[in-house]
């Protein structure tokens, strides 16, 4: 997997990189679950999936569309104590820059 600090210099290193717009439609929404895939959730913490990791998070909601229910300092601590990452936003970096490799065919 292509980890945050190395996504620059990997594709800096391509030379055949694809139009953004071969990859992502900026009207497009991008799901949650595509963001979160089996592959990082799996690697990154001790889930099978995102929906399984915010279901069981100290809140009331049971997948990740429902992610906006949890108080922010809650999931930051939850973050911290069940994923590879100390915050919730070195958790949602680490995801997008996944997401991004894989567009790419970088990971």
């Amino acid at each position: 997997m292509v980890l945050e600090r190395d996504l620059e210099e990997v594709a800096a290193k391509q030379d055949d990189l694809p139009d953004v717009g071969d990859v992502y439609d900026e009207d497009e929404e991008i799901a949650i679950a595509d963001v979160f895939d089996r592959e990082f959730v799996t690697e990154r913490t001790d889930f099978e999936s995102f929906d399984e990791l915010v279901a069981k998070s100290p809140s009331e909601a049971g997948s990740g569309v429902e992610l906006e229910t949890i108080p922010h300092g809650e999931w930051d601590e939850f973050v911290a104590e069940q994923t590879d990452f100390d915050t919730e936003e070195a958790f949602v970096l680490a995801a997008r820059d996944h997401w991004v490799a894989k567009q790419l065919d970088l990971a």
